[in-house]
């Protein structure tokens, strides 16, 4: 079952420096498989959903295969994807389902309830998703000059429910679905970034964002394209149903592809950011 949405006390949290002038970095998260594990969740929504439609339930190297390829980061077009590519739609086979159905049947996995309703009411498989970070974390960014926000694919409902019910953030600063186009648009990493740090360019800070797909490398790759004058890091971090003992080839593999996409490097955990993160002297001019 999932907790009702009662943050935690204090209930507000600084994100960017309140002295020295400007923030000596920005750093952006992915939320699912970043901030908390989805394996149970949004990835076993998916399973149940493409189970729902055709009786098979894809494994998860098939989604992880899917999200390799860039282009999949909404859940929703995701589970279509593994549909049609598991032959419905074709001559003979039963149709593709409606989009609109699709979505219905996942959240109904999903949220078990209303996703605008009240969380406290919510049976589905987002009562199962493990933190990878304390509040605690983001207090040590805040110290050390560092302004941080959230860029995410995930229906605001749920990343709103993570982020302040869960996580005890008054407010943060999020991108969720809906506000901007899906990644690896970078629109919406580039909307935060400038709301954080100020105008873009050679003389701001250094914009950092950690995901965990090959989708959130690309964004910052993207970014790049837009804004040349600007320094972006693209971080990213194997999902957790990876970091699991025996799976050490699989994890090899998947890593391997966040950096042959660009990825700036792969870190072993999401706590372990800090330790890859350039820090600018706050108030400096940038060279």
């Amino acid at each position: 079952m999932a907790p009702a949405l009662t943050p935690s006390s204090p209930a507000s949290l600084p994100v960017s420096p309140s002295s020295g002038g400007g923030p000596a970095a920005v750093l952006l998260f992915d939320i699912d498989g970043v901030i908390r594990d989805v394996g149970a969740s949004y990835r076993r929504a998916i399973v149940e959903t493409v189970h729902q439609f055709s009786g098979q339930r894809p494994d998860p190297a098939a989604i992880d295969a899917l999200k390799a390829e860039g282009r999949w980061n909404n859940d929703w077009e995701a589970s279509l994807e593994l549909l049609r590519r598991g032959g419905l739609g074709q001559p003979g086979r039963r149709p593709l389902p409606a989009f609109e159905a699709l979505v219905e049947v996942f959240n109904g996995f999903y949220f078990g309830g209303d996703p605008d309703g009240d969380p406290s009411a919510w049976r589905g498989f987002i009562g199962q998703e493990p933190l990878l970070v304390e509040r605690p974390f983001f207090e040590v960014l805040s110290a050390a000059g560092v302004a941080w926000g959230f860029v995410s694919g995930a229906e605001p409902p749920s990343a709103r429910f993570v982020l302040q019910a869960r996580l005890g953030l008054a407010d943060p600063p999020l991108i969720a679905m809906g506000d901007a186009p899906d990644k690896p648009d970078p629109t919406g990493l580039l909307r935060l970034a400038r709301t954080l740090a100020g105008p873009l360019g050679p003389e701001a800070p250094p914009v950092a964002y950690l995901g965990d797909t090959v989708a959130d490398v690309l964004t910052v790759q993207r970014a790049r394209a837009q804004q040349p004058g600007q320094r972006f890091l693209s971080l990213a971090v194997a999902p957790p149903h990876l970091q699991q003992p025996g799976r050490e080839a699989e994890r090899c593999r998947y890593e391997a592809q966040l950096l042959a996409a660009g990825a700036d490097a792969v870190i072993p955990a999401t706590d372990r950011v800090a330790e890859h993160l350039p820090l600018a002297p706050r108030g400096s001019r940038l060279r």
